[in-house]
């Protein structure tokens, strides 16, 4: 099979593209890793690659936590992973080899940061006693006034519930499901990182005649 010289010099192109991009590979590394948090998705982590307090390259993880960043000339490097919401973390004196791929493995979790989040805490009575087993859903209103389900759980023994939520402004309905009357539910505003109290009380059933 002959080429024509234009398809014969584009080959050509190619595969000295390739070869250099071979190269250039093998001059320098890469580094991968998993990070875990202890809340929320661990998609979103920024990546910061630096020596010293220069940051050289940065990346962010995937939904699923991992990471890969390439490109990265042989020598001795710091990491530092953020993410809104989540504590700091760093790894330091990390050496990076040419041609090769450092794993900083799956054992670096975030864990929440509690100044940067906000918090609705709640209790719920009954007849001035805690009422613990309660039902307990937490919704997002919307814009146009609806209602969006996005958490659940029961109250402790003491009574007692919590939501953790991000900071922006935005209001939550919490709506108490006792069994012995309506639905009870209280509109909280959010504006910002702080802790939010709510209290439900369970109306005492009616006496029978």
């Amino acid at each position: 099979m002959r080429f024509t010289k234009p398809v014969l010099l584009s080959l050509l192109l190619v595969i000295f593209a390739a070869s250099e991009s071979f190269s250039q590979d093998k001059t320098t590394g890469s580094v991968k890793g998993k990070i875990k948090v202890e809340s929320g998705s661990a998609g979103g982590v920024t990546v910061l690659v630096r020596q010293g307090e220069t940051e050289i390259r940065r990346g962010v993880t995937e939904k699923d936590g991992d990471f890969l960043i390439s490109g990265l000339k042989p020598g001795i490097y710091g990491f530092t992973f953020r993410k809104t919401g989540l504590s700091i973390g760093t790894i330091e004196n990390i050496e990076i080899k040419a041609g090769k791929t450092r794993s900083l493995g799956d054992r670096l979790i975030l864990t929440i940061d509690e100044g940067s989040i906000a918090f609705i805490r709640g209790s719920v009575f009954r007849d001035g006693r805690s009422l613990p087993g309660a039902e307990i859903e937490l919704a997002k209103v919307q814009a146009d006034g609806t209602a969006k389900k996005i958490d659940g759980r029961l109250t402790t023994e003491t009574g007692s519930f919590v939501f953790r939520l991000p900071p922006d402004v935005a209001k939550y309905r919490v709506t108490l499901k006792a069994k012995s009357s309506t639905p009870i539910t209280k509109d909280v505003e959010i504006d910002g990182a702080a802790v939010y109290r709510v209290a439900l009380s369970v109306p005492a059933p009616t006496p029978k005649p």
